[in-house]
Order: structure tokens, then C-alpha cells, then sequence
């Protein structure tokens, strides 16, 4: 197929256009810059230069494509506008992919947040909607499930469009600005691991590998109008996270207190995040889709040791 891929230089798309080559398939990536061109042509693949800005240009290399997968974002918008802002520009991108291939069949596999049906009490599954927007989610992930919301909605258009729910942590050996590294420097900033409350919330995880082969099977076959769930490690306690950060380290590992006071003054911005459990299932997708996650777990990456000397 000849696939166009945005994001193609970022910590997913680095993976995702070498597991498109390696499986047959002709990439043409977009690039804003000479270095992001240079990285697509050092991977093998051909080079669009322009902006997610240009509807018009996304609609064409679209159009004269087999297939597309998305997994940029206007990064430039979090500074202004916050997440609300970046999927509010993202929502026009995904309508012009829909004119490009209105009818066609073809595939649209755009990027999601495995946090997008909300805390449901249960691991969440692929037959989980994405929350319904709205003023109380505003500022936080849930904002963008308006992105998700008209991926999945382009099937009654005949695009064979899905999405990828990423994990909340998707790790790697070349991961250099995730939700790991800024744990790591909370914990050598204040001097030990810590976790909130008894640390028994569950996060998920995926090695951003598996990433890239689930997108290229959403690709290849996956059918019209689903979630697929990027999820290796469904339900890690945080603790356990905390734990193996403070172990390396030689550091303690201590539980924050969860009240209004003792959790932002450890985590900060990332207050609201590391208090909620985020168990996902990765069932239907795994059946679906013949998705095996074949990498290392979050655990033993972080036992590896690559993350500590990153930094």
C-alpha cells in the first residue's frame, strides 16, 4: 500500500514508518522541517513537505494514498490553548481525511488515549466510546475525544477509519520526553519515589514496538468504525512503578498522602493524572487483529536501566 503518515518523527511515528517498509508498504511522510525530512528519508521513506495547517495539502497527499495513518498533534497549541485547542484544530483534519476518501474504503488509523471511555470500574475494552465532550473535561485528556469521536464516525462515510488507543505509558530504549522521565526527575528532585494514596491504582502500558505493529494491522485489515486498544501491561498498581523508579535510584519509596495539598506538592502539574486507575483490556484487538505485544513490559524496561542514564 502507499500509506501517508503524519507524526512520522515523533517517539510512535519513528516506529510506525519502519513497520510499514519492513512489511511492504511504500511510506510518504510529512515533514514541516529539513530535520524532520531527513529522519523520514533515513527510515526509506518519501517526503511531503507542509504543516497539519494546510487542509487542502493533508486532503491531496490523502487522496493520492492507499491508506493513512495520523499520530500528530499541533504541539505549538498546548502553550496558547491547552489540549482543548490542539483537539479543536485536530477535528477539521480528520473532516478533510473524510473528503479525501469519502466512498473509497480505504483506511484511516489515527492515534487515541486509552483514557478516552472515562473511569468505568472495569478495565476498559474496544466497545467503549470515547466520552461525550463537554465543559467538565475541559483541560484534560478527555478533551480531545472529539478527535476520536469523528475518526470513528467517518465509517458511515465509507473510510474504513479506526483508532489506536495508546497506552498512558508507552515506553522505548529511545524515549526521551515521556510520563517515565518525569517521574524519574520527581523522584531525584525530591529525594524519593513517590506514589498517591496506597498506591493501587492501575496504569497501562505498551512498548511503543507494539505500537507500531498494531497501527500497521489496523492498517492492513482492520475493519470500519473500532477502537483497537495499544495496551501491553493492562493494570500495573503505581506503586509497583514507584517502586521500581526508587530501586534504581537507591532512593526510598514513600506513599503521598491523597488530599488536595500532599499530591500536588509532589507531582504538580501531574496531580490529577497519577490518582486515577486506568485498567484496560486488549482482548478484541488481540483476536481482531492476530495483535500479539511481543516486547519488553514496563517493568523490565525500566529494569533494563536505559531510562536512568537518559537523563
Amino acid at each position: 500500500m502507499r500509506v501517508f503518515v503524519t507524526g512520522g518523527t515523533g517517539h510512535s511515528g519513528s516506529y510506525i514508518v519502519p513497520e510499514l517498509i519492513a512489511a511492504g508498504h511504500e511510506v510518504t511522510g510529512l515533514a514541516r522541517s529539513d530535520t524532520a525530512a531527513a529522519a523520514l528519508s533515513a527510515h526509506g521513506a518519501k517526503v511531503r513537505r507542509g504543516d497539519l495547517e494546510d487542509l487542502d495539502g493533508l486532503k491531496e497527499a490523502a487522496a493520492d494514498s492507499d491508506g493513512v495513518i495520523h499520530v500528530a498533534h499541533r504541539q505549538d497549541l498546548l502553550l496558547s490553548g491547552g489540549i482543548d485547542a490542539v483537539a479543536a484544530a485536530e477535528v477539521p483534519i480528520m473532516l478533510a481525511y473524510g473528503e479525501a476518501l469519502a466512498g473509497t474504503g480505504k483506511p484511516l488509523v489515527a492515534a487515541g488515549s486509552i483514557g478516552s471511555p472515562g473511569s468505568l470500574g472495569r478495565p476498559a475494552t474496544e466497545e467503549d466510546p470515547a466520552l461525550p465532550g463537554g465543559d467538565e473535561h475541559k483541560g484534560t485528556l478527555h478533551a480531545r475525544n472529539v478527535v476520536e469521536t469523528a475518526v470513528v464516525g467517518l465509517a458511515e462515510r465509507g473510510v474504513r477509519s479506526s483508532v489506536v488507543r495508546i497506552a498512558n505509558i508507552a515506553h522505548s530504549t529511545t524515549d526521551r520526553a515521556g510520563f517515565l522521565l518525569q517521574l524519574i526527575a520527581l523522584a531525584r528532585e525530591k529525594g524519593f519515589a513517590g506514589y498517591p494514596g496506597d498506591g493501587a491504582n492501575l496504569w497501562n502500558a505498551v512498548h511503543v514496538r507494539d505500537v507500531a505493529s498494531l497501527f500497521r494491522l489496523a492498517l492492513e485489515k482492520g475493519p470500519a468504525g473500532k477502537y483497537w486498544h495499544a495496551v501491553g501491561d493492562g493494570g500495573i498498581p503505581f506503586r509497583e512503578i514507584a517502586e521500581a523508579i526508587g530501586s534504581r535510584l537507591g532512593l526510598p519509596v514513600v506513599s503521598v498522602p491523597a488530599d488536595v495539598l500532599m499530591v500536588p506538592g509532589y507531582f504538580g502539574f501531574l496531580a490529577n493524572i497519577v490518582t486515577q486507575s486506568y485498567p484496560a483490556s486488549n482482548l478484541i484487538t488481540r483476536r481482531t487483529l492476530g495483535w500479539e505485544p511481543a516486547q519488553p513490559s514496563l517493568l523490565a524496561d525500566l529494569d533494563n536501566g536505559h531510562y536512568f542514564s537518559a537523563i
